[in-house]
C-alpha cells in the first residue's frame, strides 16, 4: 500500500534533492578520464569498459533488486544507495589504480540503480494532490540535473582547484552526508507497510500486462536518448580533446553539462506538449541533435558540438519525461517501483551497450569514425520509434 503526502513537509523537494545529490556522484569521473588515462595508460577501448562498469552495476541492480523499495520502503533503500555513493567515491579518493576505479565505478552503478526506481517513486508518492505533473518533472529533472551537475562541478574543481582527482569525490562525500540527513530528518515513508524483501527474481522485473503497450515505445524512445547520453558522459570530453583540440578540463565538463542542461529544458516542455505529442516529437528533435553532434566530427567545430549536445538532449528530455509520465501513470501502486525499474533497465542499456561499441571501434576506425558510425545508428533508431509512436 503506498501513501501520499497531504501535509506541510516538502517531502517531494527533498526527495528530488536527495536524488540530484546521488546521480551528480555518477557523473563526476566524466572530465577526469583523461586524467586516469594519462596516469593509468589506459586506451579509449578500456575507458568505455570503466565507464560501462557503471553501467552494468546499474543494470544487474535493476534486475536483481529493482523492485525492492516496493516491499522495503523508499527511504532504506535511499540510505543504502547513498552509502554506496559514499564508499564509491572512497575508492577514487584511493587513487589505488585500474582495480579501485572499477570497483567505484561498479559501486556507483548499484547505488544509481537503487536511485533509479526508489527516489523517483518517492518524489511521484509525496506529491499532493493536482501535484502529480510537478511532481513528474521534479523526479526528471532531478535525474538529469544531477547527472549534468557532476562533471561541470569535477570539471572546474580539477581545473582550477588542488588535487583533482580528489577534490571533486571529497565535495561529494560532503553532499551525501546533507542527503542523508534530509532522507533520516525529512523525507516522509511513502510505503505503508514496509516488510522483508523477496528473493531476487529477475522476472519480476517485466511490466504488467495492462502497462506494455505504453511501456515498449517509451523504452525504445528512452535507449535512443540515453544512448546519446552515454556518448558524452564516456567519450565527450575525448572528442573535445583529441578531436577538437580542446584540452580545458572546465570546458570539457561544461559540455557534458549541456547535453543535461538541454534534457532538462526538454522536461520542462514536455508537459505543456502532453505524452502523445512530446514523445515523437522528442524524437525527431534527437535525430536533429545526433546530426548537428556527426556534423561536429566531420568538420572539427566545438559550436556545433554545443549545439548538437543542446538540440540531442532537449530531445531526449522531451521522450524521456514523456515516457517516465506515461509509464508511472499506467503502472498499479503496488508495481509502481518495479515498473519504473524496468524503464530505467531499458534506458541503462542504451547507456552502456553503444558506447562500449564506440569504443571498440576507436580501434579500427579512430576515434573521429566511431562517433560518426554510432550517431548514424542511434538515428536510425530514433527515426524508426518517431515514425512507429
Amino acid at each position: 500500500m503506498i501513501t501520499r503526502s497531504t501535509g506541510r513537509r516538502p517531502g517531494p523537494l527533498a526527495a528530488a534533492v536527495v536524488f540530484a545529490i546521488g546521480m551528480a556522484g555518477t557523473t563526476l569521473p566524466t572530465p577526469l578520464y583523461g586524467l586516469y588515462r594519462r596516469e593509468l595508460g589506459l586506451s579509449q577501448l578500456m575507458v568505455t569498459v570503466v565507464f560501462a562498469a557503471y553501467a552494468l552495476g546499474v543494470i544487474a541492480v535493476l534486475l536483481l533488486a529493482g523492485n525492492v523499495s516496493d516491499e522495503v520502503g523508499r527511504r532504506p533503500v535511499l540510505l543504502v544507495a547513498l552509502g554506496l555513493s559514499a564508499v564509491s567515491a572512497l575508492c577514487f579518493v584511493d587513487e589505488g589504480g585500474l582495480p579501485l576505479l572499477l570497483l567505484g565505478r561498479v559501486l556507483s552503478g548499484f547505488a544509481a540503480g537503487l536511485f533509479s526506481g526508489a527516489a523517483t517513486a518517492a518524489v511521484l508518492e509525496l506529491a499532493r494532490p493536482g501535484g502529480e505533473a510537478w511532481a513528474g518533472f521534479a523526479a526528471t529533472a532531478a535525474n538529469m540535473g544531477g547527472l549534468g551537475c557532476g562533471p561541470l562541478l569535477a570539471g572546474v574543481l580539477a581545473q582550477y582547484a588542488p588535487w583533482p582527482l580528489k577534490l571533486p569525490f571529497l565535495v561529494h562525500l560532503v553532499l551525501l552526508a546533507v542527503a542523508a540527513v534530509l532522507v533520516i530528518r525529512v523525507l516522509p515513508e511513502t510505503v505503508a507497510a514496509p516488510g522483508r524483501p523477496s528473493p531476487p527474481r529477475p522476472g519480476r522485473l517485466v511490466p504488467p500486462p495492462e502497462v506494455r503497450g505504453v511501456f515498449v515505445p517509451s523504452a525504445v524512445a528512452a535507449f535512443a536518448g540515453f544512448s546519446l547520453l552515454g556518448l558524452f558522459t564516456a567519450v565527450a570530453p575525448s572528442f573535445v580533446g583529441q578531436t577538437l583540440g580542446v584540452h580545458n578540463l572546465a570546458v570539457s565538463g561544461a559540455v557534458v553539462f549541456t547535453v543535461f542542461l538541454g534534457s532538462t529544458a526538454g522536461q520542462a516542455l514536455s508537459g505543456r506538449l502532453g505524452v502523445r505529442r512530446a514523445l515523437p516529437a522528442g524524437c525527431l528533435v534527437l535525430v536533429a541533435g545526433l546530426l548537428l553532434v556527426g556534423a561536429s566530427l566531420a568538420v572539427r567545430s566545438l559550436p556545433l558540438l554545443v549545439g548538437g549536445a543542446v538540440c540531442g538532449g532537449f530531445g531526449q528530455g522531451l521522450t524521456f519525461r514523456a515516457g517516465l509520465t506515461a509509464v508511472g501513470a499506467a503502472a498499479p501502486p503496488t508495481h509502481r517501483g518495479g515498473t519504473i525499474s524496468a524503464f530505467f533497465l531499458a534506458a541503462y542499456v542504451g547507456i552502456s551497450l553503444p558506447v562500449v561499441g564506440v569504443g571498440a571501434l576507436t580501434v579500427p576506425l579512430g576515434l573521429r569514425g566511431a562517433g560518426l558510425t554510432f550517431a548514424g545508428c542511434v538515428v536510425v533508431v530514433a527515426v524508426v520509434v518517431g515514425v512507429y509512436v
